[in-house]
């Protein structure tokens, strides 16, 4: 097992290209093996980017290939076809997020990865951004003294609809961002303070053509009594703060996302420890009032993702990310929607 273990990534889009690719490419205990991909532009790309990958135009000729993981890239309502198909084929398996439509399918295909006896986990990156690791971190210090509110924003500006699935797809193509970047959200608010007890929603189409939501809140109410505020939009020309977290001792405010996406969009590669810094101007503030300090982010580290990998195939050990979270967050999910079409409004006017 001192090898580098052979990798196939279904699907070569934003998810493939820009994330797994290169994360895959840059670890040195994997080997970017093959990469399906039936668009020709796409195929050109691998071949220009990843040269030593073969490219395969279906995700047959890739299972019959000699690889050691599969990776699940591609649009969100293939995801349990696709993880089912190399589960059968002996291989385990990595699914982007959103891990499946629903809780149940995501139980079901749990059940069968177990049957199997073979890794399922699920790539919840964004547990590595420098911004949620500095939260943790101020948690685990105790400098912020026991949290009561947690807010956490995803806000982009895109006015203008793109014509692709996760804007104009319906509920059968798994589309909108509560499922995009609310599994994020979601995910990283379970990490920081577990269960859910109840949950509210708001979600909305706000721009002209839409059929997914592209501008959501959600309330949820953790066991412990925290309270989490996330708001995702693609529909915010100034976006709020990343975080803002309050606590008895203090409250902790940082701007601005994770530098990791748009450092691998620029082609740059986690290879050394400058990877995932921030200059001190982008640090968050701790304090109360105007008696605050900057706190050094810290460091973003999305490959730390691919080392829990690794370490689960050839020691043994439980994987980076438990898929039971990723059903956790879907039947949050699922709650929310519920909340919309329950809701009851007591008007005034």
């Amino acid at each position: 097992m001192s090898s580098a273990l052979r990798v196939g990534l279904i699907g070569y889009g934003v998810g493939g290209a820009i994330f797994h690719a290169p994360l895959i490419a840059a670890h040195p205990s994997l080997r970017l093996s093959a990469v399906v991909t039936a668009n020709p532009e796409r195929q050109q790309q691998v071949r220009a980017e990843h040269p030593d990958a073969a490219v395969v135009g279906d995700v047959d000729s890739l299972l019959s290939g000699d690889l050691d993981l599969v990776v699940v890239a591609s649009p969100n309502r293939t995801h349990v076809e696709l993880a089912t198909a190399a589960l059968d084929a002996g291989l385990p398996v990595v699914v982007d997020k959103p891990f499946t439509p629903t809780a149940v399918a995501g139980r079901r295909l749990i059940e069968h990865a177990e049957s199997k006896g073979l890794l399922l986990t699920v790539f919840q990156n964004r547990r590595w951004d420098n911004d949620v690791r500095t939260v943790a971190k101020l948690i685990d210090d105790g400098e912020l003294g026991r949290v009561h509110r947690f807010e956490s924003r995803f806000e982009r500006w895109s006015p203008t609809p793109k014509p692709t699935w996760r804007d104009s797809g319906g509920a059968e193509d798994v589309a909108g961002i509560l499922y995009d970047l609310g599994s994020h959200l979601i995910d990283q608010a379970l990490q920081l303070f577990g269960p859910v007890a109840a949950v509210y929603a708001e979600i909305d189409r706000r721009r002209q053509g839409v059929q997914a939501d592209d501008d959501s809140y959600l309330a949820l109410s953790h066991v412990n009594g925290v309270r989490s505020h996330l708001w995702m939009s693609k529909l915010a020309a100034v976006p709020g703060p990343r975080f803002r977290v309050l606590g008895e001792k203090a409250a902790f405010t940082k701007y601005g996302l994770d530098p990791q996406e748009a450092e691998l969009r620029a082609g740059r590669r986690p290879v050394d420890e400058t990877w995932g810094r921030e200059p001190e101007e982008n640090w968050g503030v701790l304090g109360v009032g105007d008696d605050v300090r900057r706190v050094p982010s810290e460091r973003g580290d999305y490959l730390a993702f691919y080392d829990g990998v690794v370490r689960s195939l050839r020691d043994g050990v439980p994987p980076p990310v438990d898929p039971a979270d990723a059903v956790a967050a879907l039947d949050i999910i699922s709650a929310a929607h519920r909340s919309v079409a329950e809701i009851t409004v007591e008007r005034l006017l």
